[in-house]
């Protein structure tokens, strides 16, 4: 069974995501990618939100303290708004395990692969 996990990608760790894919690197087929300005504008009801209808894990992917809008700022800003999320997912009886945030340097190709195959084992062992 294919899962389908949804990356919000903030505009560093996009750039790691397109170069997995000129790398040809493997990741799962069924993942679907929106990019993002920053993480720390990710609202935590829009990951419930996609949890409850479709999708079955997702990944935040940020830029970390390379953030172009709000630099270091952005890891705490960021850290408290998944925080949040993980306490919704809790309310609604999700496992927080289908949540993944990290901070993705824009040349972090192996961060990137190593998180997804970190929630294909999950999945997979559902």
């Amino acid at each position: 069974m294919s899962h389908k996990i949804l990356i919000f990608a903030a505009d560093m760790a996009y750039r790691a995501l397109d170069q997995a894919g000129l790398l040809h690197a493997h990741y799962p087929a069924n993942t679907v990618i929106f990019r993002i300005p920053c993480a720390s504008m990710l609202r935590p009801d829009l990951i419930v939100y996609a949890l409850k209808n479709g999708f079955d894990a997702v990944f935040v992917a940020s830029s970390g303290p390379d953030c172009p809008f709000l630099g270091e700022e952005c890891v705490s800003i960021t850290a408290k708004r998944i925080e949040k999320a993980y306490e919704l997912l809790e309310k609604e009886g999700i496992e927080k395990e289908r949540l993944v945030s990290s901070g993705v340097c824009s040349t972090c190709v192996e961060a990137i692969i190593s998180n997804l195959e970190r929630i294909e084992k999950f999945l997979e062992g559902k």
